[in-house]
C-alpha cells in the first residue's frame, strides 16, 4: 500500500509567509485518507484473521514523507485505528534499488520469521491433539456399503482422519522449514493411503472420495520426493517415484484399469511428467543431476584385486573407496537421470494412451454404441499429438543440453536425434507434412554420415509418404531412387512397389523439364554394389593395364523396367569418359554375370559403346577393358553416371566407382569367365587403381674391398657405378650405416670430403654417358670392438632428358613415386678384426732400498715418491697379429703417462723413438714384445675391493696394411693402454739380500731386511740363525737375538758374512724370524703359541714374483693382462759356488 502524499506547493516568492489554510487543509486531507487506508487494513485484517493468518502491512513512501516530522504521528494514528499489533505488523518503504528492496524483503523475513514459527508450531499443536484424540475413538458401527447412498457423504473413517491430520502436520513442518519432520509425517500419511486403497470396504472405487484420494496420493508422493531432493538423496527419490507407480498400477489392475485402457497409460505419463517438471524446476536452482560414469575402470580394480590392495588403500583420494564401491553396480531405479529422460517417457506413454484410445474408439464407431463413461468422453477432448508434440520437444532440447555437457557418453549425443524423429512422426501424423520434412532432411544428414542404415529405413519411408501429400514430385523421386539402396530388412511388398511407384511418377510432368534432376548418392547406400579391379598394381609408360568394373543390381530390389538411357563411366585426367547407351537384349537380361568387353580405351578420343543398361535382381555386369599412359600417373576410375530419361523426366544420379551397401565390403575379384562364372580373387589393398612409372634404368653397381678390415683403420670400400642405359643419366649416392648392437663401438664413414657416423645423403656422382663408368671411394673407420659393420649404398639415376621435361612441362605429374627415377640398393657386411692380439704379464716386487722411518722429514715433501708399501711392478707385453693381411709397422713406442699413483720408470723401448727391430714388415702371427719397470705409490690400496690404479703409459703402434699389390694402405694408429695395477700389501715380513754367485772360500754378504708394514701393530722379532756341520758356508754373525720393537712402518737390517766351503749350488742356513706379539693381539690363537711366536715370511730378493690382488668390481675390458704364477715366498734359493 502506498501512504498519501500532498500535492507540493510552490510559493511565489521566497520570502512569502506560510499559508496557514493551507496547512489546515492539508492535515484534514491526510487526516481523511488515513482514515480510509486505516478501514482498508481493518477488513482485510478482519479477513486474515477468519482464516488464523497474520497481518503484516508494508506502506511505500516518499523521501520527502519519510523526512516529514509528522509521519510518526500518522503512523501511530494508523496501526491503532486499523488495530495492528505494535510489535512486527507496520513497515515503511522509501523508493529504493533492486538490490536494497532485497535486503528489506531479507529483513522483513527475519522479522518475521519467529511470529510465523510460533504460528505454525501452535497450529500443528493444535491438529496433533485431534489427530490423537480421533486415534483412540473406536471405528464406528455403522455399514459401510460399496456405493454411496444417494447423495450423502459418508463420514470418515479414523484412517481417513489420521491423512487429514497427518498431512497437515506435515505442511505445518514444512512451512517451518523442518523437512526431516515434515518428511516423517508425509510418508505416515502415505502409508495409510495404500491402507485404505488395499481395501475396497473402507475406500470403493469408482466414487468422489476415491478419486479425490488418488489425487491427494499422487501429491503427497510428489512432497516425498520433492524433499528426497532437498537432501540430494536421488537415489530414495527415485526409488519412492518408481515404487508409487508400480504400487498404483497394480491397484489399478484390481479397478479394472491396466495396460490395456488409455487411462492406465494417462496416469503412467502424468506421474513422469510430474517428476520431469519437479527436476527441471529444480536444475534452476541448486539440484545437481548426478553423472553415472564409473571413476575408476574395471580393468584397474581386477589389477588392484590381483595386488592385494584393499579398497581402503585404494581410496586415497576423498570418496574413491565408495565411488569405486558404486562403479560396480548401480541399480537402475535408484539411478536419477536428466529431466529430459521423463519428459521422453511421458511421450511415450502418451502415445501408448493415444493408441488405446483409438483402439477403443474404433471398437465405439465398429459397434455404433456411445460410451457413456465420463473419462472418455473427457479423452475425446484431449489433443494427444499436442501433448506428445509438447513432451517431445521439451525432452529433445534437454537431452540436448546434457548431451553437450556430457562428453564422455557418445551416445547421448544420438539421442536427440533419436527423438527429433519421434517429434517427425507426430508431426507426421498429426498432417502437419511440411513439419515433419525439415525434420526428417536434419536427421537424414547424420544417418546417412553415421550410415545408420536401420534408423533410415522407417525414416525414409514416412518421409515418402509426406512426400506425397505435399504433391513435391522431385522429392518423391529422390527419396524413392535412394530407397532402391536399402533392399535389406524390409518387406518384399514394399521393395515391389519402389519401382511401380517411380514408374507411375514419370507418368507426371516435372516442375522444371528443361532441368536435369541431379541425385547424389556420395553419404546413402547406392542402388548398385561397384568395384573397379586393376589387374597389376604398376605397368611402365605406354604398357596396357586390365581392369574390370563390376555394377552388381539389389537381390532384393526389382529395377529391371528402370528406364537407364546411358551410363558415362570417367576416369582420371587425361582420358576421355566412355558412354555406354542402352539398347534392348532380352537374351543378355536374364544373365546373373554379363561381360562387355570395350578393348583399348583411349585416352584422346571419347568413344560411346551400345550395351544393354538392364539389370535383373541381384545380376552383374562386368565391363573389361585395357588403359595405357605416356606419362607416368595413378590412374582410376573417379565416378559413373547414371542418367535416366522416361518423357519430361531426366535424372542424372552419380555412383562412386567403389561402392558397396553391405558394411564390410566384398573381397576383390577379377572374372575370369563369364559362363559360367568364374573369379579368382585378387589378394591386395591397392586393387582399384594403377601406378604408370617409368622403366627402370639400367646401371650396374660393383663393389670391392679386402676383408675384414682392421680395427682403427680407413677401411676403403670401391664402389664402381656403370651406365648400361641407352640414355644419359645423372646420378647421386646416398650411403647409410646401419647401428650395431656392439658396445663401445663408434664407426665413421667417408665420402668425398663428408664424415658422418650415420648416413651420408646426397653425393652427386655426375652425369653419366651410356656406357661411362665412375669409381668413387668411400673409407670406413671402427673403432672400440670388433664384429661386423653393415652399410647400405643407395645410388639413385635420373634422366636427364626427363628431368628437363618435368621442368618445362606444367601437366607432368612430379610426386616421387612418379618421377623417371631408379634407386639400386646394396648392402655389404664388413667383418671387422682386431689387427694386433695384446697380452700383458704383471708381477710385483717390494723395493730393496731402506724406507725411511716415520720422523724422516724427507716423507714431508712435495716431491717424495713413497713406494714402500707399492713396490715394483714388470709388465711384459707381447703384441701378435692377429689378421689374416700382412702389416708394416712404422713405429712402435711407450707414451708415459705418469700420475700420482704409478710412474713410469724403464721401458725395453725407448720413447718417442721408432725400434729398427721392431719397425719392419710382420706375417700374421708373428709377435713382438716390451717389458716395462712401473713403480707404485704407497695409497689406500690395502683394501683387496679398491679400485685398482690406471697405468702409467699406453703402446702407440703405428702401422699400415699391405694390400695384394704389394701397396700399403693408409697409415693408421693403434692404441694399446698399460694394464691397471692392484698390487699386493705387507703386515711384517723380512727380505732377504744375498749374492746368487760366490767364490770359493771368499766371503760373501748376506742382509736380512725386517720391515713392520701393518698401519697401527707395533712387531717384537727375534731372529735365529740355525747352522749345521753338513752346511756349506762357514757363517760369521749372530746366531739368536732379538730385534728393537719394530713400530708401524720401522725397518731393521741384520748382516752375516758368508764363506764357501763347497763348490755347487748350496742352501743358505737357514733363518727362523719369528713375531711374539702378533698372534694375542690377533685374537683367536692358543695361548701356546705366544710363547712361540708367530713365523714371519722371509722373501728372497732373487726369485721374487708376487700376483696382483684379484680384482672382481672393475677389469680392464681392452687388455688381456695374464698375472704371474705365485712362488712360495718362504723358499730360499741356492748360491752357485765357483771354485
Amino acid at each position: 500500500m502506498r501512504l498519501y502524499e500532498y500535492p507540493p506547493h510552490t510559493p511565489r516568492s521566497p520570502l512569502d509567509a506560510p499559508d496557514p489554510d493551507r496547512e489546515r487543509e492539508r492535515e484534514q486531507e491526510e487526516r481523511r485518507r488515513d482514515t480510509e487506508l486505516s478501514a482498508e487494513i481493518a477488513h482485510r485484517k478482519k479477513s486474515t484473521n477468519e482464516r488464523g493468518i497474520k497481518l503484516t502491512v508494508v506502506l511505500m513512501a516518499s523521501r520527502k514523507v519519510l523526512d516529514d516530522p509528522s509521519l510518526d504521528t500518522r503512523l501511530t494514528y494508523i496501526r491503532r485505528q486499523s488495530g495492528l499489533d505494535s510489535r512486527a505488523a507496520l513497515f515503511v518503504l522509501s523508493p529504493v534499488s533492486q538490490s536494497e528492496l532485497g535486503d528489506f524483503v531479507q529483513s522483513l523475513q527475519q522479522a518475521l520469521y519467529e511470529p510465523a514459527l510460533e504460528y505454525y508450531t501452535s497450529h500443528s499443536k493444535r491438529v496433533r491433539r485431534k489427530r490423537n484424540r480421533h486415534a483412540s475413538q473406536q471405528v464406528p458401527a455403522y455399514p459401510n456399503p460399496l456405493s454411496p447412498l444417494g447423495n450423502t457423504a459418508r463420514p470418515l473413517r479414523p484412517e481417513g482422519w489420521t491423512v487429514r491430520y497427518e498431512y497437515k502436520m506435515a505442511c505445518f513442518a514444512e512451512f517451518r522449514g523442518e523437512d526431516e519432520v515434515a518428511l516423517k509425517h508425509y510418508q505416515d500419511a502415505y502409508e495409510t493411503l495404500v491402507i485404505m486403497f488395499g481395501s475396497p470396504v473402507i475406500l470403493p472405487p469408482r466414487t468422489k472420495r476415491w478419486a479425490e484420494a488418488k489425487v491427494l496420493a499422487d501429491c503427497i508422493n510428489v512432497k516425498i520426493t520433492k524433499l528426497y531432493l532437498y537432501n540430494n538423496e536421488h537415489a530414495l527419490a527415485l526409488s519412492h517415484h518408481i515404487t508409487h507407480m508400480r504400487k498404483f498400477g497394480d491397484f489399478s489392475r484390481g479397478w479394472g484399469i491396466g495396460e490395456d485402457t488409455f487411462e492406465y497409460w494417462s496416469s503412467m505419463a502424468r506421474q513422469h511428467r510430474i517428476l520431469a517438471e519437479l527436476l527441471e524446476q529444480g536444475t534452476r536452482s541448486t539440484l545437481v543431476i548426478p553423472v553415472h560414469v564409473p571413476v575408476v575402470t574395471s580393468s584397474a580394480l581386477a589389477n588392484a584385486s590381483e595386488k592385494g590392495i584393499s579398497l581402503a588403500a585404494r581410496g586415497a583420494l576423498p570418496g574413491l573407496e565408495l565411488d569405486a564401491m558404486r562403479s560396480l553396480g548401480i541399480n537402475p531405479s535408484q539411478a536419477l537421470q536428466h529431466p529430459g529422460y521423463y519428459y521422453y517417457m511421458a511421450a511415450r506413454c502418451t502415445e501408448v494412451r493415444r493408441a488405446r484410445f483409438l483402439a477403443t474408439l474404433e471398437i465405439e464407431e465398429s459397434q455404433g454404441v456411445g460410451s457413456t463413461s465420463p473419462g472418455f468422453a473427457n479423452e475425446k477432448k484431449v489433443e494427444h499429438l499436442v501433448i506428445i508434440l509438447e513432451l517431445y520437444t521439451k525432452a529433445y532440447e534437454l537431452f540436448k543440453k546434457y548431451a553437450a555437457t556430457s562428453s564422455q557418453d557418445q551416445s547421448l549425443g544420438r539421442l536427440p536425434l533419436w527423438i527429433a524423429y519421434r517429434i517427425a512422426q507426430t508431426y507426421y501424423e498429426s498432417g502437419k507434412f511440411n513439419m515433419a520434412v525439415r525434420f526428417f532432411e536434419r536427421i537424414a544428414k547424420t544417418y546417412r554420415r553415421e550410415q545408420w542404415g536401420s534408423m533410415l529405413k522407417p525414416l525414409l519411408t514416412t518421409w515418402y509418404a509426406c512426400a506425397q501429400q505435399l504433391g513435391d514430385m522431385e522429392l518423391s523421386v529422390k527419396l524413392l531412387i535412394e530407397r532402391l539402396g536399402y533392399d535389406e530388412g524390409i518387406e518384399d511388398a514394399d521393395l515391389e512397389g519402389l519401382q511401380d511407384d517411380l514408374l507411375a511418377i514419370f507418368k507426371y510432368r516435372p516442375s522444371s523439364p528443361d532441368e536435369v534432376l541431379v541425385i547424389d548418392h556420395s553419404e546413402s547406400q547406392p542402388i548398385f554394389d561397384t568395384s573397379v579391379v586393376f589387374w597389376s598394381p604398376e605397368v611402365k609408360i605406354n604398357e596396357p593395364a586390365a581392369f574390370q568394373l563390376t555394377l552388381t543390381a539389389p537381390s532384393n530390389t526389382k529395377i529391371d523396367s528402370l528406364p537407364f538411357k546411358s551410363l558415362e563411366i570417367q576416369f582420371s585426367e587425361g582420358v576421355e569418359p566412355i558412354t555406354f547407351t542402352h539398347v534392348n537384349d532380352d537374351s543378355a537380361t536374364k544373365l546373373s554375370v554379363r561381360r562387355i568387353d570395350l578393348g583399348d580405351v583411349a585416352t584422346r578420343e571419347q568413344r560411346t559403346v551400345e550395351a544393354n543398361l538392364r539389370w535383373s535382381e541381384g545380376s552383374s555386369v562386368v565391363f573389361t577393358g585395357m588403359i595405357s599412359s605416356s606419362i607416368p600417373r595413378t590412374m582410376i576410375i573417379t565416378q559413373l553416371r547414371f542418367l535416366m530419361v522416361d518423357g519430361a523426366w531426366k535424372i542424372e544420379i552419380p555412383l562412386d566407382p567403389c561402392r558397396t551397401r553391405s558394411a564390410l565390403p566384398p573381397p576383390a575379384r577379377w572374372l575370369a569367365a563369364a559362363e559360367p562364372p568364374r573369379f579368382i580373387p585378387v589378394k591386395r589393398e591397392e586393387f582399384s587403381s594403377v601406378r604408370v612409372l617409368y622403366p627402370p634404368h639400367s646401371t650396374v653397381i660393383s663393389l670391392s674391398h679386402q676383408s675384414p678390415a682392421y680395427l682403427n683403420e680407413e677401411y676403403p670400400i670401391t664402389v664402381e657405378i656403370t651406365n648400361s642405359d641407352a640414355k644419359e643419366l645423372d646420378i647421386t649416392m646416398d650411403v647409410l650405416l646401419q647401428p650395431t648392437e656392439i658396445d663401445y663401438a663408434v664407426n665413421t664413414i667417408t665420402l668425398d670430403n663428408e664424415q658422418s657416423s650415420a648416413m651420408i645423403k646426397g653425393v652427386v656422382v655426375g652425369r653419366l654417358a651410356p656406357g661411362a663408368s665412375v669409381v668413387k671411394t668411400l673409407y670406413l673407420l671402427n673403432t672400440g670392438a670388433i664384429g661386423d659393420r653393415m652399410i647400405d649404398i643407395s645410388v639413385q639415376s635420373r634422366s636427364t632428358a626427363s628431368a628437363s621435361q618435368s621442368e618445362n612441362d606444367d601437366d607432368t605429374v612430379s610426386s616421387p613415386g612418379v618421377l623417371d627415377v631408379t634407386d639400386v640398393l646394396r648392402t655389404v657386411s664388413i667383418p671387422t678384426v682386431d689387427p694386433f692380439n695384446f697380452k700383458t704379464n704383471v708381477v710385483y716386487r717390494r723395493p730393496l732400498r731402506q724406507q725411511p722411518g716415520l720422523g724422516d722429514l724427507r716423507t714431508f715433501d712435495k716431491e717424495y715418491w713413497d713406494d714402500a708399501d707399492g713396490g715394483e711392478a714388470f709388465i711384459s707385453s707381447v703384441f701378435k697379429c692377429e689378421g689374416p693381411w700382412n702389416v708394416k709397422i712404422e713405429s712402435f713406442i711407450l707414451r708415459k703417462m705418469d700420475h700420482e699413483g704409478a710412474k713410469l720408470l724403464e721401458s725395453s723401448i725407448a720413447e718417442g723413438t721408432a725400434d729398427d727391430v721392431v719397425s719392419s714388415e710382420y706375417l700374421p702371427g708373428d709377435e713382438f714384445a716390451d717389458v716395462c719397470r712401473v713403480s707404485i705409490a704407497s695409497g689406500g690400496n690395502r683394501d683387496a675391493g679398491s679400485l685398482p690404479i690406471p697405468g702409467p703409459g699406453e703402446y702407440l703402434i703405428t702401422w699400415r696394411r699391405i694390400l695384394p699389390d704389394e701397396k700399403h694402405g693408409s697409415t693408421s694408429t693403434s692404441v694399446f693402454p698399460l694394464p691397471s695395477l692392484h698390487p699386493p700389501v705387507d703386515d711384517l715380513v723380512a727380505i732377504l739380500d744375498v749374492a746368487p754367485r760366490a767364490k770359493l772360500h771368499q766371503p760373501i754378504p748376506l742382509t736380512l731386511s725386517i720391515r713392520n708394514r701393518h698401519p697401527s701393530r707395533s712387531a717384537n722379532v727375534f731372529v735365529q740363525l740355525e747352522t749345521d756341520p753338513a752346511d756349506a758356508f762357514v757363517v760369521a754373525g749372530l746366531r739368536t737375538g732379538r730385534v728393537p720393537v719394530l713400530l708401524p712402518g720401522g725397518e731393521e737390517k741384520l748382516a752375516w758374512n758368508l764363506i764357501p766351503v763347497e763348490c755347487g749350488y748350496v742352501k743358505v742356513p737357514r733363518i727362523r724370524v719369528t713375531n711374539r706379539r702378533s698372534s694375542g693381539n690377533a685374537g683367536g690363537t692358543d695361548a701356546g703359541i705366544d710363547n712361540e711366536g708367530v713365523p714371519v715370511k722371509i722373501v728372497d730378493t732373487r726369485i721374487e714374483q708376487r700376483p696382483g690382488v684379484p680384482i672382481t668390481s672393475v677389469q680392464d675390458e681392452d687388455v688381456e693382462s695374464e698375472n704371474a704364477q705365485p712362488i712360495e715366498e718362504s723358499r730360499i734359493a741356492s748360491i752357485l759356488v765357483l771354485p
